[in-house]
């Protein structure tokens, strides 16, 4: 009689596997967030510096100051074109006008954007100062670092707290 050998691997031999990719990812995990991380804050800085540069393009094209909020940086409807109130610098997620935003708030990429416009000039009617500020929505997972800018264009950063003006610049 003849034996068979069983071909295959043994449970042993299965739960080494197992084992092994289990380690493998537990070290790959935490630099996959720290990516995340800073892909994030990343884009946060990248999008203050587009609505920097619309909220000067908004002023010098209208003569208007700075806008009032997200919305009028924001593309017209139906193809009409550009104007005070739909200056189409912007698009329409950096604008407020999606779900997930109003006119003075949006989300993007696991940071709250915020505008705070300042200093209306009653004799012209327009908004003298600005101020936008980025906060991660959960700190120390979707981002670490908090981010302001104001009409001086200087983007600055606090990783503990919201910046402000008087943080550092990055």
């Amino acid at each position: 009689m003849r034996l068979q050998r069983q071909s295959g691997f043994s449970l042993i031999e299965l739960l080494i596997v197992v084992a092994i990719i289990l380690i493998i990812a537990a070290i790959a995990i935490p630099n996959l967030l720290k990516s995340r991380m800073a892909a994030n804050e990343a884009s946060a800085t990248a999008t203050i510096r587009m609505l920097n540069n619309a909220e000067v393009m908004f002023a010098a094209t209208f003569s208007s100051g700075y806008s009032d909020g997200f919305n009028r940086l924001g593309p017209p409807t139906g193809g009409q074109q550009p104007d005070f109130n739909n200056a189409d610098l912007v698009d329409p997620v950096l604008s407020g006008r999606t779900g997930i935003g109003n006119n003075t708030a949006f989300m993007k990429g696991g940071y709250i954007f915020t505008y705070q416009p300042a200093g209306t000039n009653t004799t012209f009617g327009y908004i003298a100062a600005y101020a936008i500020s980025a906060d991660p929505q959960a700190r120390g997972s979707s981002g670490q670092r908090s981010f302001f800018t104001n009409e001086p264009l200087v983007i600055r950063a606090n990783s503990t707290t919201t910046a402000t003006a008087s943080d550092p610049p990055i």
